[in-house]
């Protein structure tokens, strides 16, 4: 069985890059895969660094990178549609390398190391929130608001 400090810090591991095989954060992050109840896969994307547990819930709120394009200024995200998501679990587990959540409504999450387009797409995410202010950037990692009003939107 595994402790809840024990998925919670794979969890945040994963998002953060400390599993790279290079020792460098910026190598590394995650992916969330969302299957259905039948096992077809239902959605998949990178994880954006960053996620808040709410306290004396079962509910974890993520960023998943969706919507990024090139644009004449760089890599760019509208900030309005990557918004922040909330996984609502009954039960969670280690499997291999990866956090699997069984979601309130019956689909199954999994959260692992991204590679491929996931990381790529991670990599832009990473170009892209360095040209934010401190204050874009604490806001977006605070994962407590459902819209976004600054730039980006």
């Amino acid at each position: 069985m595994t402790s809840d400090n024990q998925w919670r810090q794979r969890f945040s591991d994963l998002l953060v890059g400390h599993h790279s095989p290079t020792g460098d954060p910026i190598d590394a992050g995650a992916r969330l895969i969302v299957f259905d109840e039948d096992g077809s896969e239902a959605f998949r994307a990178a994880l954006a660094r960053h996620h808040r547990f709410e306290k004396n819930e079962q509910t974890v709120w993520i960023r998943p990178l969706i919507g990024g394009q090139d644009t004449a200024d760089g890599y760019q995200f509208n900030l309005g549609i990557v918004r922040r998501r909330a996984l609502q679990w009954k039960a969670i587990r280690l499997v291999d390398d990866a956090v699997e959540i069984d979601l309130v409504h019956g689909q199954r999450a999994r959260v692992e190391p991204a590679d491929g387009p996931e990381l790529a797409e991670l990599a832009r995410w990473d170009e892209f929130t360095n040209r934010l202010s401190p204050d874009e950037d604490a806001v977006l990692g605070r994962l407590d608001a459902d819209s976004w009003h600054g730039r980006y939107a």
